[in-house]
Formats: C-alpha cells, structure tokens, sequence
C-alpha cells in the first residue's frame, strides 16, 4: 500500500506541520504502508494560467513539477495533504497546487481513493482549514478518512504532544484501514453523487472544447 503526502509548508519538513505529518506517516507505516513525502517547498509548482489545455488534452503545458505530481497521486492508493494555516486558509503553495489540479477535479479522477489532511497553526481556527482541504479531497473524487490540527507551542512543538502524536498515529492508520477494507463514509458518497452530476454537466455543456474531458466522461459512463 502506498501512501503519498504533500506537504505544503515552505518551512518543509523542517517546520511544524512537517513534525505533525511525522507521526501520522509513523502510523500508517505501522500496519505496513509504503510512504512518500512530496515537499512543495523544493518542487515548482506554477499558479494556473487559465489556458484550458488541460481540458482539451489532459495534459498541463506549464514546465514545471505539477505533472509529476499528479501521476504520483493518480498511482498511490492513499494521499495525506498537510498545510500550515497561513491566515485562515491553507499555503500559497497549496493553492497554486490545488488550482492546478482542476482537471482531475473536473474528472474526479482520484475516485476510489481515500485521503488525510494535517494542518498546524500559530493561533488556532484549525477546524476551517482542515475542512477546506477535506472538501478538495472529495471535489477530487476521494473520500476523507479524518483529519488533524493544532495550533503550536513553539517550534516544532505542541501543547498536550503525547495526546496529539497519538491521534496523529492513529489516523495514519485508519487511513490504511479506510483503504484495505474500502470504508464507506454516507454522507460524502451523496456530496460524490452531487458533484459527480454537476462536473459531469458542466463538461457536457462544454464537449466542442473540451475534448479529453469530454471523451473521459464518456467512458466513465459506459463502464458504469
């Protein structure tokens, strides 16, 4: 089972939520998992230009490390994103990440896959953060197995840290039991279902220009 994670800290894993991720990867390699850390603080990751080439082909023109990202996530079976709170949301980095990926979201392309998310703060409002990239996660066709936050104490440490490490474990393993035993989460399946009609609709209405992904749909539909 692999897991992949990508940090979005520009601290690396040097910083805070770098320590975090430690000990949920810790957990998921306890019950056998094979894992990959993808640190966008030495990878570039351009902000999307708009050019809808990824639409048309499947493909994003911009040179840089994106589309080696997207093949790694695409080939693991479990994906953790962690991100520092950088003023209620998550990393500039991130975000050029997360707009990048608007093709596989116009695919869900990730379906079937599970995900974590670890997020750290300097002053709490954790629980917004961490919904936000959940929603991502299921926009991407995944389902969430949990996520983790916590504002700091100082560097690379945390209040109540033997509590909180041991949450952190314990959802890296969950989040390779989600995958072994293809847990089911209710409650996403129906936002999957909503979002499955509405991508699907979107590029119907969209099929004279945006031919990869038209011709992805069409598939998706006729192996269903």
């Amino acid at each position: 089972m692999k897991i992949l994670a990508i940090l979005a800290s520009p601290r690396g894993t040097r910083g805070n939520t770098g320590r975090l991720l430690d000990e949920v990867l810790a957990g998921a390699r306890e019950v056998g998992a094979e894992t990959e850390v993808l640190s966008l603080s030495t990878l570039k990751v351009q902000p999307c230009v708009g050019c809808d080439n990824c639409h048309k082909t499947g493909i994003c023109p911009i040179n840089d490390d994106y589309e080696g990202i997207k093949e790694k996530l695409l080939a693991c079976d479990g994906f953790i994103l962690a991100s520092p709170n950088y003023i209620f949301s998550v990393t500039a980095q991130m975000k050029a990440l997360f707009d990048r990926c608007n093709g596989l979201i116009h695919c869900m392309a990730l379906e079937g896959k599970y995900a974590a998310v670890v997020e750290t703060s300097g002053g709490g409002e954790d629980a917004d953060v961490i919904s936000y990239m959940e929603r991502v996660i299921n926009t991407l066709g995944a389902t969430s197995a949990g996520g983790i936050g916590s504002p700091v104490a100082g560097v690379r440490t945390f209040p109540d840290e033997a509590t909180l490490y041991g949450k952190a474990s314990a959802l890296g393993r969950d989040l390779c039991r989600c995958i072994s035993e293809k847990r089911r989460f209710p409650e996403q399946e129906r936002f999957h279902e909503a979002f499955r009609s509405r991508m699907s609709g979107l590029v119907d209405f969209m099929k004279e220009f945006w031919s990869f992904e038209r011709d992805y749909w069409q598939k998706r539909t006729l192996a269903r």
